[in-house]
């Protein structure tokens, strides 16, 4: 059966802030679905975990320490969804910028793999930190 919806998104989380990049998409299904819904027109929707693999190899790049903080997470109804509330806090250690970013992860698993996601997350404060907020903004100009 694997993990509970909860251990997986407990799992994700620490991979995440714990930097084992490689690890992670062993916790998605082969045929998943992952989307950010606060990128311009909803993107980049990841699918498959191949996908998944080449997002946090992306992520593996950047020069950056974290944690999670005011961790909340709510079962549902529906056995198989959790939504996590929390803030990824850090450093960038090239320029020691900091950054506080709120978060909120819906995320379905069946059989103890996440099979569909959404991130919610604060793209902006992260990308002011990273000094990347232009590349982000021109994300958000008019088409």
């Amino acid at each position: 059966m694997g993990p509970s919806p909860s251990e997986v998104f407990r799992l994700l989380l620490r991979g995440v802030t714990e930097r084992r990049w490689s690890e992670l998409p062993e916790l998605y299904a082969e045929d998943t679905v992952v989307r950010h819904p606060f990128l311009r027109y909803g993107g980049p929707v990841l699918h498959g975990r191949e996908e998944v693999r080449a997002h946090f190899a992306a992520a593996a790049e950047l020069p950056l320490e974290m944690g999670a903080r005011d961790v909340v997470i709510h079962e549902t109804t529906d056995p198989e969804v959790v939504i996590g509330e929390f803030r990824y806090v850090g450093r960038f250690t090239d320029t020691g910028r900091e950054f506080s970013a709120t978060n909120i992860f819906v995320t379905r698993v069946r059989h103890g793999l996440i099979v569909e996601a959404r991130d919610y997350a604060d793209h902006l404060n992260f990308a002011a930190a990273a000094g990347r907020l232009d590349e982000l903004l021109g994300e958000f100009a008019p088409v």
